[in-house]
């Protein structure tokens, strides 16, 4: 038995008035979701503990099994294990966005926060312009570590764990509120804004009509992770494929494999094929028990308030991902079972992560689970099933029922 999990990072939404009161999953044309529908279970399961925030680090720890109350130290200590930044004991890591704020002439506490990800720049460009801010700013106590696209590493010697805010929680707002309230965090935050306002990289991207990256933003501070193998846990041994640092970040704490596609950016126009064909050659060439498919896209769009691109990116997911996985998983001979959900909500109405019940379909090549109309919210919640411990559905998906 193989097994998969499909993830579309923030899928799930509220009904949206303008698609007729539908959700976006409801409303996205998902003909292969639809047709597995009917021989799945489909539930709803909760994936962020009470009193935790809803990130993609806690929401994804509890999909692949590990609970986050006990093994979530913060989200950019993950991302560093991704790009090999060593951490000591006393290292504190934090999240380093690329962003865009307002280039108005107004005190920088005044400035507005535009786009969490800089346009979704290309890595290549961002780590011309970090290396300017490396240059001014790196230093015995601070240093920075290129990651991917917007999202990079900055790691404070014998730092603490402060509060901070994520930019894309405060999207279009005032900064001045959401800013650290460190010192040293805020200056540099402020000295990085005038090292990179009039990088030509910057002057550059403005005159093709791009948003500039023109801010540092840290958020995520967390210390060294202590994650158990994924293997020793299930017995499966397994591959991650997705493009961003927290994905990758996890199976290198948890053992897992990495593959890294080409194209593979963590935007809607990402190689979605491409990550296709690396969990079908993990599970079927290289022996490879699980897989796990993470794709960044429908996050991204829900952060940006993009109702059409959302929509597109979960019948991306459908047509470029689910149809030929399962088209190459019933033509291999081998039973599988498939779990396709996301791991939070990200609703267009607020732009940001909310902690609700996600939806998830699960599907075995060799038993009917169940029998519904279709893949979405509403079906989800009407089934009756309500999963609380999302921890807990890894080894429900591994289990032999």
């Amino acid at each position: 038995m193989k097994y998969i999990v499909v993830l579309g990072d923030g899928m799930a939404d509220e009904s949206i008035e303008a698609l007729g009161g539908k959700t976006i999953i409801e409303y996205a044309n998902t003909p292969c979701l639809d047709k597995l529908s009917k021989m799945s279970e489909i539930g709803m399961v909760h994936t962020i503990p009470d009193g935790m925030s809803p990130g993609s680090d806690t929401a994804n720890l509890s999909v692949l099994g590990y609970d986050p109350k006990k093994y979530y130290s913060g989200r950019s200590p993950l991302e560093a294990l991704s790009i090999g930044v060593p951490m000591n004991d006393t290292d504190i890591a934090l999240r380093c966005n690329i962003v865009t704020i307002s280039d108005d002439d107004v005190p920088f506490e005044e400035k507005t926060i535009i786009d969490h990800s800089s346009g979704e720049i290309e890595t290549e460009e961002c780590a011309i312009l970090l290396e300017a801010v490396k240059k001014e700013l790196q230093d015995e106590i601070y240093q920075f570590y290129v990651g991917t696209s917007y999202r990079h590493c900055l790691i404070w010697n014998h730092g603490e764990v402060v509060e901070l805010t994520p930019p894309h929680d405060v999207l279009t707002q005032t900064i001045g509120q959401h800013l650290p309230k460190d010192a040293a965090l805020l200056e540099m935050m402020k000295k990085s804004y005038e090292i990179l306002k009039d990088h030509p990289m910057n002057i550059e991207r403005k005159a093709k009509g791009l948003k500039p990256a023109n801010c540092c933003w840290f958020w995520g501070a967390g210390t060294k992770p202590m994650l158990s193998s994924f293997e020793e846990k299930t017995g499966k041994k397994g591959m991650m494929i997705s493009a961003v640092d927290l994905l990758k970040g996890i199976a290198v704490g948890a053992g897992m494999g990495v593959v890294n596609v080409e194209g593979a950016n963590g935007g809607l126009h990402t190689n979605y094929e491409g990550k296709t064909d690396a969990a079908v050659k993990a599970l079927l060439e290289d022996g490879y028990d699980f897989a796990y498919i993470h794709v960044e896209a429908p996050d991204e769009m829900g952060h940006q308030g993009l109702i059409k691109e959302k929509i597109q990116a979960i019948e991306n997911i459908d047509k470029f991902i689910v149809t030929p996985l399962i088209e190459k998983m019933n033509a291999s001979g081998e039973d599988y079972r498939i779990l396709v959900l996301p791991d939070h909500p990200t609703p267009i109405c607020v732009r940001t992560h909310t902690s609700g019940p996600i939806p998830y379909l699960l599907y075995d090549s060799t038993k009917q689970l169940g029998n519904n109309s279709g893949y979405d919210e509403c079906i989800a919640k009407a089934s009756g099933i309500m999963k609380k411990n999302g921890y807990q559905l890894m080894d429900y998906l591994l289990s032999e029922r």
